[in-house]
């Protein structure tokens, strides 16, 4: 019913920059909480950042002051713009969305299907 879209992941030098995008589609009512999460080989699969309806930002530790998450609710988007990488983020970013969904009345989790970061030393 809704399908989540990413985009802006690559191969990257350290110290460099990029910027994900996540566009939601499909039988959206009313968007909540936009996030990103990343998971990295061998590893659980981390909240990164997120941004509430009211704008209210939130971060891991270990991206906080380099990533910055910001919405567009008519453009049913959300980006993360990545400063001074690292190769330790290196990982598959995925896109996370709590939407009121159409048809059924009710409010669902969707996930995008993943962009690769990819960092070099």
């Amino acid at each position: 019913q809704v399908q989540l879209v990413e985009s802006g992941g690559g191969l990257v030098q350290a110290g460099g920059s990029l910027r994900l995008s996540c566009v939601a589609s499909g039988s959206i009512l009313n968007l909540g909480t936009m996030g990103w999460y990343r998971q990295a080989p061998g590893r659980q699969r981390e909240l990164v950042a997120s941004v509430g309806t009211a704008n209210t930002r939130k971060y891991a530790d270990s991206v906080k002051s380099r990533f910055t998450i910001s919405r567009d609710n008519a453009k049913n988007t959300v980006y993360l713009q990545i400063n001074s990488l690292k190769p330790e983020d290196t990982a598959v970013s995925y896109c996370n969305t709590a939407i009121l969904t159409a048809g059924v009345n009710s409010v669902l989790v969707y996930w995008g299907k993943g962009t690769q970061v990819t960092v070099s030393s």
